[in-house]
């Protein structure tokens, strides 16, 4: 099973370290062996959170979340992305951007860091409501419940988490603006900071609310489908069908934004440790391949199923997460504290699951020994 899911990545693995060793030497391998830790370690969340959804779908749209999406992390992400970024920034093309990454690699990482309070405000607002859209709905499990249960309450208000996001959002931006006046040259990009955070909004409601809209259908039609079948009536309709795929389509869509706000942080991080694109590249690579296995590993076990508080805890890891990215518009934080505090918040989450677990397990035990006993006194 662990060679099974997992062979791809340890694969990818040897075959990027025995690369870079063999291209640019043994500091290469070196760097981008914790370039591969650190993206695992920041994006652990992400395979938690990811697995929650790619457990709605089925094994072909597992398998192309492997394939297509894995594309997608990396080349989009980890190595197509920096370099948009430096092409918007300093309006020169794609092609022009990798040669400055190639030929002035400290350039590069100043303009990639310039961009970094729009990479940030986006990023940062878009986790930011994956956070509030869990943590103000009522849940029949809940891991902090003196927090959980008076949110619950306040999440009966329409329209809640978007009236916070925005007021979190106005309030960074004024902020930054404010500062401003003591820090030249960042004058002009309050302004920035708030239509990038706008759009990281606008992203989620339209990405998340086309993925719940057909996922409610999809429920919807296989519900039917069952009344159907009871009723010895004809097969599933070919407009099911064809809801199933737009389902899983918009689904794998949410999956695919909610991996690039996540990868934000490894690869503005990936800069304090390495300016060379393509030795970033390599270690956040095949940390990916690793958060994509492991996903499918949580699906596959049944592992959030058992531990019941882990969804809980990643959740709140993208809280932290989203937080974290809007200070970091103005300030800066070490990206070993950005992952603790996720690997933290997942840790305690999975030891609560587990303790969870043990005391149901004893109950159940005593509740099985009281039963065997009133059925021997009664034999007696």
């Amino acid at each position: 099973m662990i060679l099974r899911t997992f062979g791809w990545s340890f694969a990818v693995t040897a075959a990027g370290l025995a690369f870079a060793a063999w291209q640019w030497g043994w500091e290469a391998f070196g760097i981008v062996l914790i370039l591969s830790i650190l993206e695992i370690s920041l994006s652990f969340d992400n395979a938690v959170v990811n697995a929650g959804i790619l457990k709605k779908m089925n094994a072909f749209w597992q398998r192309v979340f492997l394939t297509l999406g894995i594309l997608i992390a990396v080349f989009g992400m980890r190595l197509v992305f920096p370099v948009v970024i430096v092409a918007i920034s300093a309006k020169v093309g794609p092609i022009e951007a990798v040669q400055l990454a190639l030929d002035d690699p400290t350039r590069y990482e100043d303009l990639v860091t310039d961009a970094h309070p729009a990479i940030a405000a986006f990023g940062g607002m878009f986790l930011l409501m994956i956070f509030l859209d869990f943590i103000l709905e009522d849940r029949d499990i809940k891991w902090l419940a003196w927090l959980e249960r008076p949110l619950a309450r306040l999440g009966k208000v329409d329209m809640l988490s978007v009236c916070v996001a925005l007021i979190v959002l106005l309030a960074t931006a004024m902020t930054f603006a404010a500062n401003a006046h003591v820090s030249t040259g960042h004058a002009d990009k309050s302004a920035t900071v708030l239509l990038s955070g706008v759009a990281g909004l606008v992203t989620y409601l339209v990405v998340g609310g086309l993925s719940g809209y057909f996922e409610d259908k999809l429920e919807e039609e296989e519900h039917e489908h069952e009344e159907e079948e009871k009723a010895r009536a004809e097969g599933r309709p070919v407009s099911a069908v064809t809801l199933a795929g737009k389902a899983a389509f918009f689904l794998f869509l949410y999956l695919e934004v909610l991996d690039a706000s996540f990868s934000f942080d490894g690869v503005i991080g990936a800069f304090a440790i390495t300016n060379h694109i393509f030795w970033m590249a390599l270690g956040l690579g095949v940390g990916a391949m690793y958060v994509r296995s492991l996903t499918v590993y949580l699906v596959r076990e049944g592992t959030l199923d058992d531990y019941v508080y882990l969804e809980h805890g990643a959740h709140y890891a993208i809280g932290a997460l989203a937080g974290i990215l809007l200070v970091t518009i103005q300030h800066e934080i070490s990206e070993i504290i950005t992952g603790l505090v996720g690997v933290f918040l997942i840790a305690a989450s999975f030891l609560s699951s587990v303790h969870r677990n043990k005391t149901l397990q004893a109950a159940e035990g005593t509740a099985g020994a009281s039963g065997e006993k009133t059925q021997v006194s009664a034999g007696a």
